[in-house]
Order: C-alpha cells, then sequence, then structure tokens
C-alpha cells in the first residue's frame, strides 16, 4: 500500500461539517484514498456508505436526493459518514450537493470528482463556503521514494538522501521517466508500467476530452498534447502552434485551458513588470506527471539522470506549486536577447527566485540569467536548485543558496 500526505489532513477533515471534496485526475488514487477513510473509519466502530457514480449498481441512487437519502438510511441509520465517488459524472452535481449540504443532515459527505468542466465551473461554485477540497495528483518525489525504500526512512528522506547519494539518484531518474500515477508506481517490468500509462493516457483522452469535453476534433488536442510534451518548459508559441495544428489561436488557447482543467499540467506565465526587454505574453506549460508527458512524446522508458534535465526542471514545477506560500504565484522570466530564470515565485512585495540545474555542482557559481535577474530586481533572496551542492554566496546583497531538490521543500516553507 502506498501512504499518500494526503491521508492524515483528511482524517482531520472529517470532524468538520463541511463536505470533504477531493479531486484530482482519473487514477490518481481517490478512490483508493476514500477506502482508506472508510477503513479508519470502521477501525473507530463508526458506520459509512460508499458509492460511485460510474458504477451501474449505484447510479440509480443519484436519481433524486430523495433516492440517495433512503439508500443511505438503509444503510447506515440516522448518522455516518458518506462517500460518493466520480461526482462529476452527475448532471447539475455542484446544485445537487448544494441541497444535500442545505438540509442540515446527520451526515458527513466526503466527494471525490476527476477533472472536468462540470467539476471545476459548478461544484466549485455551487458550494461555496460549504466545501473543503484537497487536490489529489500523481505520487510527489517523496511519496514515491518512502514507497520505493519500504519506509524505511519516513521523516528523513532527506537524510537519505545526503547518504545514499547513488541510489537516490538512481530512483529520481525511474521517477522522472515513469512519473508517479500509482498503478504505473506499483507495475513491476518496464512493460507493465507501460501499459499502466497507456490505460491511464487513454482514458484520459476518451472519457474526459471525448465524453466530459465534447470537443468535435479531439484529434488536433491529442497533437497538441504531443507536442507540448516534447517542449515541457518552452515557450508556448500560440500562432505557431495554430498553423501546425489547423487552429485558430483562439482554439489553441481554449485547448490549453481544457488541459489544465482536466488536470495534465499548468502553464506558468511570464514575471514581469513591463520593462521593455522582457516577454510579456508567451506561457509555458509543464505537465503534472512525466510519465504521461514522456509517453506522449513517445519516449516512455528509463534513460540516463543528465539526459531528463527537462523533466527534473517539470519535476519541481510541481513541488514549487504545492509549496507556495499563501497569496503568492509561480512565473518564470526571460528577456527577448535569451537571459533567463526558470522560476520565479512573486509574493507582491517580495520575489524569489529559482534556477534548476540537473547536476553535481562543484563550486557555487550563479548562472547567468539569475545574475541579470538580481542586478534588475534585487530579491533578498535567490535559489539554485541542483543535485548535491549546499553553500550559500551574496551578490549585491542578494543571499544565492545552493540547494540539492530534495532540500526545495524546507527552504521555501521557512
Amino acid at each position: 500500500m502506498i501512504k499518500r500526505y494526503l491521508l492524515p489532513k483528511l482524517i482531520q477533515h472529517l470532524a468538520n461539517p463541511e463536505i470533504s471534496l477531493i479531486i484530482g485526475p482519473r487514477q490518481s488514487g481517490k478512490t483508493t484514498l476514500m477506502r482508506l477513510l472508510i477503513d479508519h473509519l470502521a477501525s473507530q466502530g463508526k458506520r459509512s456508505v460508499f458509492l460511485n457514480y460510474d458504477l451501474e449498481k449505484d447510479k440509480p441512487f443519484f436519481k433524486t436526493q430523495a433516492d440517495l437519502l433512503t439508500k443511505i438510511k438503509l444503510e447506515i441509520g440516522e448518522g455516518g459518514y458518506v462517500f460518493l465517488d466520480e461526482i462529476q459524472g452527475k448532471e447539475n452535481a455542484g446544485l445537487f450537493l448544494k441541497g444535500l449540504s442545505d438540509m442540515k443532515l446527520p451526515y458527513k459527505f466526503v466527494v471525490s470528482g476527476s477533472g472536468s468542466l462540470e467539476l471545476k465551473e459548478k461544484i466549485f461554485e455551487s458550494l461555496a463556503g460549504r466545501k473543503r477540497v484537497f487536490a489529489l495528483y500523481p505520487l510527489r518525489f517523496f511519496e514515491f521514494l518512502d514507497f520505493k525504500t519500504a519506509y524505511a526512512y519516513e521523516q528523513k528522506l532527506p537524510r537519505y538522501l545526503r547518504v545514499e547519494k547513488a541510489a537516490g539518484e538512481k530512483y529520481l531518474a525511474e521517477y522522472l521517466s515513469f512519473g508517479g500515477y500509482p498503478k504505473v508506481v506499483l507495475a513491476d517490468t518496464k512493460d507493465d508500467k507501460e501499459a499502466a500509462i497507456t490505460d491511464i493516457y487513454e482514458s484520459y483522452l476518451s472519457r474526459d476530452i471525448a465524453s466530459l469535453l465534447r470537443l468535435k476534433k479531439s484529434q488536433e488536442l491529442v497533437q497538441l498534447v504531443r507536442i507540448l510534451s516534447s517542449q515541457a518548459g518552452q515557450l508556448i508559441n500560440c500562432h505557431q502552434l495554430s498553423s501546425t495544428l489547423g487552429l485558430s489561436e483562439k482554439t489553441v488557447k481554449r485547448y490549453l485551458w481544457y488541459l489544465e482543467q482536466t488536470f495534465i499540467g499548468q502553464r506558468l506565465t511570464p514575471f514581469t513588470r513591463r520593462l521593455r526587454k522582457e516577454i510579456v505574453k508567451s506561457p509555458v506549460f509543464y505537465f503534472a506527471d512525466n510519465g504521461l508527458a514522456n509517453y506522449a512524446a513517445g519516449d516512455f522508458f528509463l534513460q540516463d539522470l543528465p539526459a531528463l534535465g527537462f523533466r527534473f526542471q517539470n519535476m519541481l514545477s510541481v513541488e514549487i506549486k504545492n509549496v507556495l506560500p499563501g497569496g503568492s504565484t509561480l512565473h518564470y522570466w526571460r528577456t527577448k536577447d535569451g537571459a533567463e530564470v526558470d522560476f520565479v515565485i512573486d509574493m507582491g512585495k517580495r520575489v524569489i527566485p529559482l534556477e534548476v540545474k540537473l547536476q553535481s555542482l562543484s563550486q557555487a557559481k550563479p548562472p547567468a540569467g539569475l545574475i541579470r535577474f538580481i542586478k534588475k530586481y534585487q530579491p533578498d533572496t535567490a535559489y539554485v536548485i541542483n543535485l548535491r551542492l549546499e553553500e550559500t554566496v551574496v551578490f549585491e546583497k542578494t543571499v544565492i543558496r545552493f540547494i540539492p531538490y530534495y532540500a526545495l521543500s524546507k527552504a521555501l516553507n521557512r
């Protein structure tokens, strides 16, 4: 069993009357997480009922709120915990859940939904003030590493990676190649992993895209995903993409938005104070899972670590997003003459630039793009994220910290 870091937070929220809404891509482990919550409740002698909208045997109970309550009362009586899985398939799901919440029933509802416009647009809006959202994505690197090391180093993975450098970097290469979908991580062989990611990829395209989004030109979207997967972290030229795909720029931008709504990835917009030499329009795109990106690019196999530089950058885009300070946003920075910084955390009055190097650096020499950024914006702190080097230097009053990738979360949470 893979332990998910989200589980303790969900257990804690069981005591809150708000709806616990678990969102995330298909096959990221939402149903398994709900089953673990049910097991936890059962160990305390508490009753619960689980219903999945995707199952034909359960679907009739979702027809009306009265039908659902009749079923709930039959199973657990006048109080307990109700788990509703894959709710995004229910028409007007947000209003359906809002009605249940407004009844002030003696039940705690835990609801899950995969990425879809129905979930994002209608459920969130309808449940304003009535729910707390928990996002479950494919395994983060530490979740993956905990599982691969049989939980022998829980709470001390950074120390393990400092000591077991070769083993840690072997696991890193595997993660960057195959990603963190639980089904893929649990598969033993490369062929099994490829079969698992194929199923996930095809399920996404046929269900979330074809069924939920009802796109008439889904093949063009498939081609767009392939192009993006081969250019992760690079500037997106919507005009060029529209020409390549035979679509209007407006449609290309809408498709990019669809990919974000279905949890496939995220766009980063450029950081700028509108200086004339800075790029102010083109976004970059990062995937939520490296395995899915590699599969889409036709490059799904275990590679040597040095060949995985862009995938390392892709992984860190997700890690940084997960630990962003409240109210801050993540961007990249690039000038028209080619100076760049991979990531910039914008906190309003304060900015933090981060440059990524998939290297075992031997000396703390700040990259030229980072120096350009520091001269322009004078941040108090900057980071160079690499494999092993831990050192601090100062340039024009900016403290530049060279840190290994596994120390990033702790550094940003200071």
